[in-house]
C-alpha cells in the first residue's frame, strides 16, 4: 500500500454508489474539490494581491530611495567641487587685488605668497606672473618654467573675456596630473597681468573619494568631451574617454539609468560644475544597490510561500475532515437502511420458511401414517404374503419422511429465531443447525468440515437467531473463500468463567492487509463481481456487539483466514445489572 492511500479520506477511496434505491445522498469527491477551491480562492487571492501591491510598492519606492540618495550626493558633490575651486580662484583673486605688479615681481614676495597660499588651503604647487604678452616674468615652484611664453595657449586668451581661468586636468610640461587657475588683474592703463597657479589633483581626488558612495559607487570627473579628468574604481583610467553617454548641459543636477558594457543596470548622476571644464559623474551598480531589496524579497516571498502552505494544509485538513464526516454520516445511513432491508428479508424468509414447513409436514405426517399402516399389514395380517422388497421399499419411505421432518424442523426452528430473544442456548446444537444448511454444498464441493467443542462448554444464555446468522454468515464466507477440496476447522473453547471463545479457520484465498482493516466496513467487499454486497461482515461486526462480544481475524493472503469469535455467557443487560 502506498503512503499515498494510507492519508486518503474514505469517501476517496471507495467508489460513489450513485444507482439503485439506497444511493449516496451526495457526490463527495465533488464537494470535496469544490469546498477546497473556492476556500482556497476567498483566502488566497487577497493574500497574494495584497502581497503582490507590497512587492511592487516595496520595490518602487526602494529605487526612488536609491536614485533620490544619488541625486542628493550628485548635487552635495557638484557644491563641494564648485566651492574648492571658487575659494581657490578667489584667494588669487585676492592676492592679485592686494599686491602690485611690482610686488608681484619680486620672487622673496612671491615665493611668501606661495607659502601662505600652502598653509591656508591645500594644493598649490607653484606660482607664477605672467605680463600682457602671455610671458611668465616671474616664478616660484619646483619646475624651471620662468620665462615661459604662453601667449598662444587658450587659455591665456581666453583670460581677458573671463577675468578667470581654471583648465582641464593635464600632464603639461610637469608631465604630472595637474590642474591650472589663474587671476586677471586690469591695469589703470588698460592693460593687465595675470597670477596663475597649478594645482595638485591629489587634494581634488581625494574630496571625490570622500563621499559614501553605495552600489559600487564611483565618482569622477569628465571634461566636455567625456575624457575622464579624476582616477576611477572600476572605469577607464585618466584621460581615457568614458564608455558612457555624455550627458547634456544641465544648470541642475541630473540622474539616468543606463547600460554598461556587459549589460547590466547601472544609474548615472551628472551634473555641470559652474564656471569650469568639468562634469561630476557618479556611476552606481543598480544591481548593488537593490541588494537589500533582494534580501526583503526573499523574506517576503518565503513568507508568502509558508502562510500559503499553512492556508492550503488548514484548508485540506478541515475539507477533508468535513466532507468525510458527512461520506461516515451518508454510510450510517444506508447501513442502517441496508440492515432494515435485511432484516425485514430475513423476517420474510422466516415467515416463509414456517409456512413452507408445516405446509409440508401435513402431507408428510399422512405418508408417514400410511406407509406405516401398509408395513404393518404386510407384516402382522395374513392377507397380504410378505415381501422383502416390498418391506424394504416402505422402511425407505419411512426413512425418507423422517429425513424431511428433520429438514422441516430445522426451518420451523431458524423461523423462530429470526426474531430478537434471549433464551438458553446450547453453542454445538447452534453450529450443527448451521452446518445442516451447507452440508449438500460441502459434500458437493468436498469441503471437509472438522468441529472440536470442548466438553465444558456449558449451556448459556443468548439470542439463538443472532448466532445463527453470525455462524451462517462466517462459515458461508469460509467456503465462498475456499476451492474444491478445502477444509473449515471450528474450535470453541471456554475462556475463564465468563467467555466462550469459537474459532473458524479456513484454507482459503486469504486476504491482503488493505483488505484485512476493511472487511468489517459497510459495503465493502472483494467479491463485488460475484455478487457480494459488502453487508455479511459488517452486519455480523453489528450482532456480535449487540450480543456483547468482540470478533478478530486474521489472514495472509493464499494462506487462508481465521475468524475468532469471543461471547459472553451472560447477555449484556444482565451483566451490566450486575
Amino acid at each position: 500500500m502506498s503512503i499515498l492511500n494510507q492519508f486518503k479520506p474514505e469517501f476517496w477511496q471507495k467508489s460513489e454508489l450513485s444507482t439503485g434505491p439506497f444511493r449516496q445522498m451526495f457526490n463527495f469527491r465533488r464537494i470535496w474539490k469544490i469546498s477546497v477551491l473556492l476556500t482556497s480562492l476567498v483566502t488566497l487571492l487577497p493574500l497574494i494581491f495584497i502581497t503582490s501591491i507590497d512587492y511592487n510598492f516595496t520595490q518602487k519606492s526602494i529605487e526612488s530611495e536609491n536614485l533620490l540618495r544619488t541625486l542628493r550626493i550628485g548635487s552635495n558633490a557638484k557644491r563641494s567641487i564648485s566651492f574648492f575651486l571658487s575659494e581657490r580662484i578667489s584667494a588669487l583673486s585676492f592676492v592679485v587685488r592686494t599686491n602690485d605688479l611690482q610686488e608681484l615681481s619680486q620672487p622673496e614676495r612671491l615665493r611668501t605668497i606661495l607659502t601662505n597660499l600652502r598653509d591656508s588651503f591645500n594644493g598649490f604647487v607653484d606660482l607664477g606672473v605672467i605680463d600682457r604678452n602671455g610671458v611668465q616674468i616671474n616664478y616660484v615652484g619646483p619646475y624651471p618654467l620662468e620665462g615661459r611664453d604662453y601667449s598662444k595657449q587658450e587659455w591665456f586668451k581666453e583670460i581677458p573675456h573671463k577675468g578667470f581661468y581654471i583648465s582641464e586636468v593635464f600632464l603639461g610640461f610637469r608631465n604630472v596630473p595637474h590642474l591650472i587657475i589663474a587671476a586677471k588683474y586690469t591695469l589703470p592703463d588698460g592693460s593687465f597681468y595675470v597670477l596663475r597657479a597649478a594645482l595638485d589633483t591629489t587634494r581634488f581626488n581625494e574630496l571625490l573619494r570622500d563621499f559614501e558612495l553605495s552600489g559600487r559607487g564611483d565618482a569622477f570627473l569628465i571634461n566636455n568631451e567625456g575624457i575622464i579628468q579624476t582616477p576611477t574604481l572600476y572605469h577607464n583610467p585618466v584621460f581615457e574617454k568614458i564608455s558612457y553617454t555624455i550627458p547634456a548641459y544641465s544648470t541642475h543636477t541630473e540622474i539616468r539609468e543606463e547600460k554598461n558594457k556587459v549589460g547590466e543596470d547601472i544609474i548615472i548622476c551628472s551634473s555641470y560644475i559652474p564656471d569650469s571644464p568639468y562634469i561630476l559623474i557618479i556611476v552606481k551598480e543598480k544591481d548593488e544597490l537593490m541588494k537589500s531589496w533582494r534580501e526583503t524579497r526573499f523574506q517576503l516571498i518565503v513568507f508568502l510561500i509558508i502562510s500559503i502552505s499553512i492556508i492550503l494544509l488548514a484548508i485540506l485538513g478541515f475539507s477533508t475532515y468535513m466532507v468525510n464526516s458527512m461520506y461516515l454520516l451518508d454510510q450510517r445511513r444506508l447501513s442502517t437502511l441496508h440492515q432494515v432491508e435485511y432484516s425485514n428479508k430475513l423476517a420474510s424468509i422466516g415467515r416463509l420458511a414456517a409456512g413452507v414447513a408445516h405446509e409440508i409436514n401435513n402431507p408428510l405426517a399422512i405418508i408417514n401414517e400410511k406407509a406405516g399402516l401398509i408395513k404393518d399389514i404386510f407384516t402382522y395380517t395374513d392377507t397380504c404374503p410378505q415381501n422383502s422388497r416390498i418391506i424394504e421399499l416402505i422402511d425407505s419411505v419411512l426413512a425418507s419422511v423422517e429425513r424431511c421432518g428433520k429438514i422441516t424442523k430445522r426451518l420451523l426452528g431458524f423461523a423462530r429465531h429470526i426474531d430478537s430473544a434471549i433464551e438458553n442456548v446450547r453453542l454445538d446444537s447452534i453450529i450443527t443447525e448451521v452446518l445442516g444448511f451447507l452440508n449438500k454444498e460441502a459434500e458437493y464441493r468436498n469441503i471437509t468440515v472438522n468441529v472440536d467443542l470442548a466438553d465444558n462448554i456449558p449451556e448459556f444464555q443468548s439470542d439463538r437467531g443472532k448466532l445463527q446468522q453470525i455462524f451462517l454468515n462466517i462459515i458461508n464466507n469460509a467456503f465462498s473463500a475456499m476451492d474444491v477440496g478445502g477444509r473449515l476447522y471450528i474450535l470453541v473453547r471456554r475462556e475463564g468463567e465468563g467467555h466462550v471463545i469459537a474459532t473458524i479457520s479456513d484454507n482459503g484465498c486469504g486476504m491482503s492487509d488493505t483488505d484485512l482493516g476493511k472487511i468489517f466496513e459497510p459495503f465493502y467487499s472483494t467479491k463485488t463481481k460475484t455478487g457480494g454486497t459488502g453487508l455479511g461482515l459488517s452486519i455480523t461486526y453489528g450482532l456480535i456487539q449487540e450480543l456483547g462480544g468482540t470478533i478478530h481475524v486474521a489472514s495472509r493472503l493464499g494462506e487462508g483466514t481465521t475468524f475468532a469469535i469471543t461471547l459472553p455467557l451472560q447477555p449484556p443487560n444482565k451483566s451490566a445489572e450486575k
